[in-house]
């Protein structure tokens, strides 16, 4: 029961376990070719993803999540855009490297359009990879290519903010990680615009001109709810505690 419980929890990594279970008893000299390639990703992984871990813990613990949403968020408009396309072509390590920061992003208020360029930017117009690339194939091809890439990459950016939607991202565990208690509506910073207790009256009402969270614990079911109005609050008042 409990070996049955762990392969339906981990699918992929029975699949990939019975693959090369069968390459050894069918075809031993690929399976053996395949496990050293195997390695070498391995081991580039065990290099760079503590690193990119310990660096992302950094920026959330350290970065406002204010500074994220002014320049990666929603209403960061053109200025958004070109930060993502920044962040993304100057980036170092392999691609896989950037889905923990990507996530932290999105967390703390960056929108997915500017997620999906970081991402894309990061995979195909890294500086490093342009400047070999007008090595060996020329700039004119380099710069073609980089030009149709970005309208690419901007194209796609909004066709996939128009399908997935944060809800639709797994938040959950990462903010039960972090045991929030409730959440907080700083007076100094609420405007009185009424805009977190309409879009969610059961948790927001005005009192004084100021919005106030009146439930006495967190439903943690409704964790992601609660991002878009932290999102779209216009004095960025609201956070978890």
């Amino acid at each position: 029961m409990k070996l049955t419980g762990m392969i339906r929890r981990n699918k992929l990594l029975a699949f990939v376990i019975g693959t090369y279970a069968f390459l050894f008893m069918a075809m031993p000299d690929k399976a053996s070719s395949s496990v050293r390639n195997s390695m070498y990703y391995i081991i580039e992984m065990i290099e760079i993803m503590p690193v990119i871990f310990v660096l992302t813990a950094i920026i959330e613990t350290w970065v406002p999540k204010e500074v994220i949403m002014k320049g990666f968020g929603e209403k960061a408009g053109v200025k958004g855009v070109f930060f993502s396309f920044l962040l993304g072509s100057f980036s170092a390590g392999p691609i896989y490297a950037a889905f923990p920061i990507s996530k932290m992003l999105l967390k703390k208020g960056a929108s997915i359009s500017n997620v999906v360029i970081i991402l894309s930017a990061w995979a195909v117009i890294k500086v490093p990879m342009l400047a070999n690339e007008s090595k060996f194939l020329g700039i004119e091809f380099m710069g073609t290519r980089w030009v149709l890439t970005v309208i690419s990459i901007i194209a796609m950016s909004m066709v996939v903010a128009m399908i997935v939607k944060k809800k639709d991202i797994p938040f959950d565990e990462v903010l039960k990680a972090e045991k929030i208690a409730g959440v907080e509506v700083n007076q100094e910073y609420c405007i009185g615009c009424g805009f977190c207790a309409s879009l969610m009256p059961d948790e927001f009402e005005m009192d004084g001109g100021k919005a106030h969270w009146v439930e006495s614990s967190l439903d943690t079911g409704k964790l992601v709810e609660y991002e878009p109005v932290m999102e779209k609050c216009p004095a960025q008042a609201i956070k978890f505690v």
